[in-house]
């Protein structure tokens, strides 16, 4: 709003500036009547020619320039009209009484508001010759007054024509630079709604990205109790039929023994599966806390130091989010553990504008990240399954490692604010 300040200061004073000068003609005629009624009352012919000489001009003003402005941008010949029998007017009233020179000099005004390119300095000119006649007190009547009437004209005409150029030019110049200001506002205003409509797209893609992880999540949901849990119900039935049908009790027993373990093992799938919609670490704790307690079992067992550092100011997140770092952490320090004969490890979550950040560094022996041999299909927690996870929320997964440096490996995935994803499903 301040930076507008002058510009509106300024749009309200040219709102001013047309009605005030409308009234300076008018003022001016009324001002010069009065020394020329009292010069004139000598004579009730010359009272009557002056008077009638100052009433024909504000009728001609009252009809040209007062009530009938807009008509001239429809009838073009109407300003040349309007101006000429003005000025020619103004003339026979200079040349009647010179103290009309007060109402003449307004003739300036007129030609900048009628006038424009060429005619506007001719006329110019014209008013300039009345209002050196007005200030000679007529015409010249000797060389002598000639000579003093030339360097009158000459001061006039070049004043009025210099002031004349340098309006103009202004003029053009305000109008070029209003011009520029309206398109630089409406650029300003098309740039404004195409960010807003990128940002709507951009969370747009977002939420369609998360729903296809989703989508993506039930399907391998659905592809492990076919191919888990399914299969072992059925070779749990197989079994028990099996020994129901057996006749020797050892072949009863083994049958009863593979059942059993089948069972086990099928309760083992079913609680990795629930485990996976929800990590126990997640139902009572944030990330930061989940991810310390994670690190802290994990070196319980292992015998191994882990460190958890936040940087940034954390915030609830969408619980796929926070489950797909959590998951990535854990999949990082089994990696730790099977591979990497480190003797720490650090892990770093980072929260930041709109994403956050999971590193996850070890000093072990390290690997080249070239040579590892790529999953087909991507199963259990490797790298390959970590980085679809990733991805999976429109992250990025880096690793950097080397042999004998250590591994560092990166999760960066877009957050916003559980607040922010309510309002905009809203």
């Amino acid at each position: 709003m301040a930076a507008r300040a002058p510009s509106s200061r300024l749009e309200a004073w040219e709102r001013r500036e047309q009605p005030l000068l409308a009234l300076v003609p008018w003022f001016a005629l009324a001002l010069s009547l009065i020394p020329v009624a009292v010069l004139d009352s000598h004579s009730a012919r010359a009272l009557a020619a002056g008077i009638g000489l100052a009433v024909l001009a504000a009728l001609w003003m009252l009809w040209f320039f007062t009530l009938h402005p807009p008509g001239w941008r429809e009838r073009p010949r109407m300003p040349a009209l309007a101006m000429a029998g003005l000025l020619a007017l103004m003339a026979v009233m200079v040349l009647h009484n010179p103290v009309y020179g007060i109402y003449t000099w307004t003739g300036y005004i007129f030609v900048y508001r009628a006038a424009q390119g060429r005619w506007r300095l001719l006329a110019t000119f014209v008013v300039a010759v009345i209002g050196a006649t007005s200030q000679d007190g007529g015409p010249p009547r000797s060389p002598a007054q000639g000579a003093f009437y030339a360097i009158l004209l000459l001061f006039n005409a070049g004043i009025a024509l210099a002031f004349t150029w340098f309006a103009s030019v202004s003029y053009e110049q305000g109008e070029r630079r209003k011009q520029l200001v309206a398109e630089l506002s409406e650029a300003n205003r098309r740039l404004e709604a195409t960010m807003t409509e990128n940002a709507g797209l951009h969370e747009q893609l977002l939420t369609q990205a998360r729903e296809a992880g989703i989508m993506d999540e039930r399907q391998r949901m659905a592809r492990e109790i076919h191919d888990t849990l399914a299969q072992g119900l059925t070779g749990i039935i197989t079994q028990l039929q099996a020994a129901a049908q057996a006749g020797r009790p050892a072949d009863r027993d083994r049958r009863v023994e593979a059942a059993i373990r089948l069972a086990r093992d099928s309760l083992s799938e079913a609680r990795r599966s629930v485990h996976e919609l929800r990590p126990e670490p997640l139902e009572t704790a944030r990330l930061g806390e989940a991810l310390a307690e994670v690190a802290q079992r994990w070196s319980a067992l292992h015998g191994v130091p882990g460190h958890v550092t936040t940087t940034g100011v954390p915030r609830p997140m969408p619980p796929d989010v926070e489950v797909t770092l959590l998951r990535t952490a854990q999949e990082a320090l089994a990696n730790v553990a099977k591979h990497a004969n480190a003797t720490r490890v650090g892990l770093t979550l980072s929260y930041m504008e709109d994403e956050v950040a999971l590193d996850v560094r070890d000093d072990g022996i390290g690997f080249d990240p070239a040579g590892l041999p790529v999953s087909a299909d991507g199963g259990g927690f490797g790298l390959t399954a970590m980085r679809q996870r990733v991805e999976r929320q429109s992250g990025t997964l880096e690793i950097e490692s080397g042999i004998g440096a250590g591994t560092a490996i990166s999760a960066c995935v877009p957050a916003p604010l559980v607040e922010e994803l309510s309002r905009g499903q809203t």
